[in-house]
């Protein structure tokens, strides 16, 4: 059962990375969005996409309000594109985990550099 929810996940992550880069076209998501990852209930019901980029943090709030608002056109697109039972009701995350990469090599950098 494991197996089929890591396909699912990699399904869905795959085609809302495609219809953002071809589709959708609202100002508020910026220059770059991209989806990380996508974890769906065992049930298929729910489906938490974390999306990431380089952006403020007003930005960041704008980026996540354009996805929600577009949840229903992506859920449509599913619909059509993969051959699913049921298509999740998706809500948007933002995947902080590149700054808090960023800022833990950067806590390293100073420990290094502080050593020597």
């Amino acid at each position: 059962m494991a197996h089929r929810i890591e396909r699912i996940n990699n399904l869905i992550r795959w085609e809302i990375s495609e219809l953002l880069k071809r589709q959708v076209k609202d100002p508020r998501l910026g220059t770059f969005i991209a989806v990380t990852a996508v974890a769906t209930s065992p049930d298929l019901k729910h489906a938490r996409v974390f999306v990431s980029g380089l952006s403020s943090q007003e930005e960041k709030k704008e980026a996540l309000s354009a996805l929600t608002a577009a949840s229903g056109f992506f859920r449509k697109e599913l619909t059509k594109n993969l051959r699913l039972r049921r298509i999740p009701e998706l809500s948007f995350h933002w995947d902080d985990s590149i700054e808090r990469g960023d800022r833990l090599l950067r806590l390293i950098d100073q420990v290094n550099s502080e050593e020597q």
